[in-house]
């Protein structure tokens, strides 16, 4: 017997049970976004190879272990991509958003694909909001994105659930400079580290500063400190934010060993975490990138962005108990007609109805049925309220208009009253 086709480990459907809370996630932060002034950007799934090479680093586990792959027909080296800046910003130089000086304030949404373990919260196909920004270099736009989010927690409600943690970089120069040092005093304890950090030590020793790994968390309590390197410019840049974070209320943590795990990362580095995913806790990261236009053949343009994971988002809104309680009611009204007559004047009315209240979930009986069983595919699909058209009814030119989710009365309204009669009812619901 053939194996039964199912969808790739870590690849996963999201079935129509869950995607009201998808739509209403992603329309909140869409309308955010519009209201802060920014647009839309769509770029392909598929990239060339040698983009991610060249803007995430080659010696990043992202590029070494964790890419999908593969030569297409003509031989090219192509990559599903692993995150959204690098496409974000190969295609402001393509189509010379940036230059002049224009600021760009873009966002976008859709998959992303990371060879790795599945687990809760952390999947092969991943669903990301990203945001970039181009050509503002100061820490206002930094405090701006950070504000944004904070906002977009309070109209979830998770404001509670996520902690800020903020850290500064610095520029290139002044990293080269610590990165020497720590991995000095790394060298000498190499005994002492975890396998993983060792390996990490000679191709990108930064990222051993956030393991996880007790051990190698204790012999970093005395290795030099990154802020202590820090050029004055990134400091002065740093204080900015922290200043007008301050002025906003907003709350923050400072963890000097926030470092992403992206090349391409400078100065700010941000992320929003919560202790109720287990080890999955960040939902929300970003950070500046003033050196990667250049780096990928532009002219010098400072960038600065984020990028929130859906899947995780709404696991956070699941968990909290945070999902609105009319994503439930997936139909407002549901018509059942009776004879064939009914059913053909159903269609017209159902269609009049659309027209006439804004807005309106109406579903339409198929497949015909008894009273009994309509009413009762009336009451499954979550409706408020079930319109009755039988042969009856349809000689009045009324409907019965029977609740599904109280105790009213069922009441017999004309075609004619119809559509301001359902638009005041749901107006209640």
């Amino acid at each position: 017997m053939s194996k039964s086709l199912q969808a790739i480990r870590g690849m996963n459907d999201i079935l129509p049970e869950q995607t009201p809370l998808w739509r209403y996630f992603e329309a909140t932060v869409a309308g955010l976004l519009d209201s802060y002034g920014y647009r839309q950007i769509r770029m392909p799934i598929v990239e060339f190879t040698e983009l991610f090479k060249r803007s995430i680093g080659e010696v990043t586990d992202i590029v070494e272990k964790e890419m999908y792959t593969f030569e297409d027909r003509n031989g090219d080296s192509l990559t599903l991509r692993p995150e959204g800046t690098a496409s974000c910003v190969r295609a402001v130089l393509e189509h010379g958003l940036s230059g002049g000086g224009q600021v760009q304030k873009l966002w976008y949404i859709g998959p992303m694909f990371r060879h790795e373990r599945p687990q809760k919260g952390r999947y092969r196909q991943f669903h990301q909001i990203g945001v970039e920004v181009f050509n503002l270099p100061g820490p206002d736009i930094d405090a701006e994105l950070i504000v944004l989010t904070w906002r977009l927690w309070g109209l979830l409600g998770l404001r509670d659930a996520v902690t800020l943690e903020l850290n500064s970089l610095g520029s290139s120069a002044a990293r080269a400079v610590y990165r020497d040092a720590l991995v000095t005093y790394l060298e000498a304890r190499r005994e002492q580290l975890d396998e993983d950090s060792r390996r990490r030590l000679l191709s990108n020793p930064l990222r051993v500063l956030d393991s996880k790994v007790p051990q190698t968390q204790a012999l970093l309590v005395d290795a030099p400190r990154l802020e202590d390197f820090l050029d004055d410019d990134s400091r002065e840049h740093f204080a900015g934010l922290r200043a007008r974070l301050d002025a906003a209320g907003i709350p923050y943590v400072i963890n000097p060993k926030l470092v992403r795990g992206l090349d391409y990362y400078g100065k700010t580095v941000f992320e929003w975490v919560t202790d109720q995913l287990g080890a999955q806790g960040t939902v929300c990261a970003g950070g500046r990138y003033d050196g990667l236009v250049e780096q990928m053949g532009g002219k010098p343009t400072t960038g600065v962005g984020f990028a929130m994971g859906i899947e995780r988002l709404v696991l956070l809104l699941e968990t909290l108990d945070k999902v609105p309680a009319e994503l439930a009611r997936q139909v407002d009204v549901y018509l059942a007609a009776f004879g064939e007559a009914a059913e053909l004047a159903a269609l017209t009315l159902a269609e009049t109805l659309r027209d006439e209240v804004a807005g309106l979930r109406l579903a339409v009986n198929a497949g015909a049925g008894s009273f009994k069983s309509q009413l009762k595919k009336a009451d499954k699909s979550g409706a408020s309220y079930a319109l009755v058209l039988g042969e009856d009814e349809l000689a009045r030119q009324v409907v019965g208009v029977k609740p599904l989710r109280d105790e009213g009365q069922q009441q017999t309204v004309s075609w004619q009253d119809l559509p301001g009669y359902l638009a005041g009812c749901l107006k209640q619901h």
